[in-house]
């Protein structure tokens, strides 16, 4: 296949959707099995203004990224990893269970048509949303009976302005993002639009984004809006347990293996108190989106809070470029998370 690249300028990629050549559709019914679907023209869908996802909030979605590695293969990140967590989602919302092997499959023939897209080695990613809505129209509160999956693609850079840079960040204490044994621990739209308006009024006071904690009785921490924590204190790093209520984020999990199995670093999944990430040497977030990304001030109740003198700490710098290096095959992959779309070398 041509790996010739489209006429764009790699290096004012930012963090947006650009219109590619395709994308992948195919729709099931409620008591039926995800199957068949296509390629078509990358172009706006047309919905009921009944649609279950319009009215309900009834869909999910995931986030993954293909890489132009430096051996010039395409390669994605553990998809197998979202596909299962496709899988749970969509059971969780009564969606049809998606098939993990349909997932891929989908996944790697919008991929393959959109190739050209593609940043080249060092330049960025392509950015891979997958999505499932319900779209049958419904005006009574039930599952509705007929879902769209769509997978679309976009060439994309840093996803915060001005590139990668320490992270300004407030502790959000008049709203939680989500509660134990509801659905924050599903890639659930809603889960979003609830972290809207208090990143809204954050960035309006300078913030790059918000700290969430527990719903029970505030004390914990639980993630940012749009990606996992982590905290590191006298060498050991440590993220928030996985309590029903938090994402089981991809990044969240290579991290931990990476910094465990690669740079010999004590990795804690656990219950992280408020004053523990403040008193913590570095913090730092992870996510299919952030990737790696340094934490340099928190401010709570006004007092602000630095950590690493405000710049990149030495563990969050290890796990950064060990994950970069080994998602470019710069480095050997000893987890097997590589799967090639393209191999050349």
């Amino acid at each position: 296949m041509n790996l010739n690249k489209v006429d764009i300028d790699w290096d004012k990629l930012g963090f947006d959707a650009v219109e590619t050549r395709s994308m992948f559709i195919a729709t099931c019914s409620i008591d039926g099995e995800w199957t068949g679907g296509s390629l078509m023209p990358y172009g706006k869908i047309e919905l009921s203004p009944a649609a279950g996802v319009l009215n309900y909030g009834q869909g999910v979605f995931e986030g993954t990224k293909a890489f132009h590695t430096s051996k010039d293969n395409i390669v994605l990140f553990r998809i197998d990893r979202n596909a299962k967590r496709m899988a749970w989602s969509t059971k969780r919302m009564c969606i049809p269970q998606m098939d993990p092997d349909f997932f891929i499959q989908a996944v790697m023939e919008t991929v393959k048509d959109n190739l050209d897209y593609v940043p080249p080695y060092g330049k960025g990613s392509m950015y891979i949303r997958p999505i499932v809505w319900g779209t049958a129209p419904a005006l009574g509160v039930r599952a509705v009976a007929e879902y769209t999956f769509i997978v679309f693609v976009s060439p994309v850079g840093s996803y915060f302005k001005g590139g990668v840079k320490p992270l300004n960040l407030k502790v959000e204490t008049n709203y939680h993002r989500a509660a134990p044994r509801g659905i924050g621990n599903a890639k659930a739209i809603g889960n979003y639009s609830a972290s809207l308006y208090p990143l809204t009024m954050a960035k309006k006071e300078g913030f790059d984004e918000v700290i969430y904690l527990d719903s029970v009785d505030g004390e914990r921490v639980e993630e940012l809006g749009s990606a996992n924590l982590f905290i590191c204190k006298d060498g050991i790093i440590k993220t928030p347990k996985l309590s029903g209520s938090i994402l089981d984020g991809v990044t969240r999990d290579s991290v931990c293996r990476i910094a465990s199995d690669i740079l010999g670093i004590q990795v804690e999944e656990t219950d992280i108190y408020l004053r523990d990430m403040l008193e913590a040497d570095e913090v730092f977030c992870t996510g299919t989106a952030v990737i790696v990304t340094p934490v340099g001030r928190i401010t709570y109740e006004g007092q602000v809070h630095e950590f690493a003198h405000g710049g990149i700490g030495p563990i969050t710098n290890k796990c950064k470029e060990t994950l970069t290096a080994l998602q470019r095959q710069e480095i050997n992959d000893p987890f097997g998370w590589l799967h090639s779309v393209i191999k050349k070398g």
